[in-house]
């Protein structure tokens, strides 16, 4: 577990946290974070992952804002932080970080050179978008936020996508839910898995709205996805 630091495609660089398996090589995965910033959440994911034999890397995407942003989902004055930085994110711009991230994982020796993303909340969203616009091996999305305004890319996704979608998600209805599912159906390389009964963020632990049973759930799809298509 250790910090480095990646250079942008337009200039400037930006740190990411790199866990990395005890085995190796191994294939990659870009975890990407949710409006929290790479806090502890998120690097205890790359552990997990890591222990589960990837080579997983979580770029900081606010660092055109500001870098090392570290907030929890616990004050409201940390929510409001974490939204402001949402907002003023330039999402074409954190998917060419992401793709960059892609790019440094797959010039490392300890990497097979496959590499995949997943990402949570913001992090969902920008995992559908890596789908439609990077080179990523495939990618995950839990509980992705707006894309039903996104559906007239998904024609552009040609390599494998899973989405977890939460059934009662607070940041979404169940009419956009609905229109997504309908809207992937008639691509063959995604597939959507609606989770019942469970709400934004099921799958972050100690979250409000965490939910094991569930998270257990998703977390084995993703892994059992990710050793089929990375290798």
């Amino acid at each position: 577990m250790t910090e480095v630091t990646i250079s942008a495609a337009d200039g400037g660089q930006f740190s990411a946290y790199v866990a990395r398996p005890a085995r190796t090589p191994a294939a990659g995965l870009v975890v990407i974070q949710e409006i929290f910033g790479v806090n502890t959440v998120m690097r205890e994911l790359c552990d997990d992952y890591a222990a589960q034999g990837f080579l997983a890397v979580c770029p900081d995407l606010f660092w055109r804002q500001k870098p090392g942003v570290q907030l929890t989902d616990k004050t409201q004055e940390e929510w409001n932080q974490a939204f402001a930085y949402m907002n003023g994110m330039d999402q074409d711009k954190a998917v060419e970080d992401l793709q960059a991230t892609v790019t440094w994982l797959r010039g490392q020796g300890d990497c097979t050179g496959k590499v995949g993303s997943v990402g949570y909340c913001l992090g969902g969203r920008l995992a559908f978008m890596m789908a439609t616009r990077s080179d990523a091996d495939a990618n995950v999305g839990y509980y992705g936020v707006g894309l039903g305004g996104m559906l007239g890319e998904v024609p552009r996704i040609t390599r494998p996508l899973l989405l977890h979608i939460a059934e009662l998600d607070k940041f979404s209805t169940p009419e956009e839910r609905d229109q997504v599912v309908a809207g992937v159906a008639g691509n063959g390389r995604i597939t959507a898995k609606v989770h019942p009964g469970v709400n934004h963020a099921f799958a972050r632990p100690g979250g409000e709205h965490w939910d094991a049973a569930t998270a257990a759930d998703a977390n084995t799809r993703t892994i059992d996805f990710f050793r089929t298509h990375l290798g």
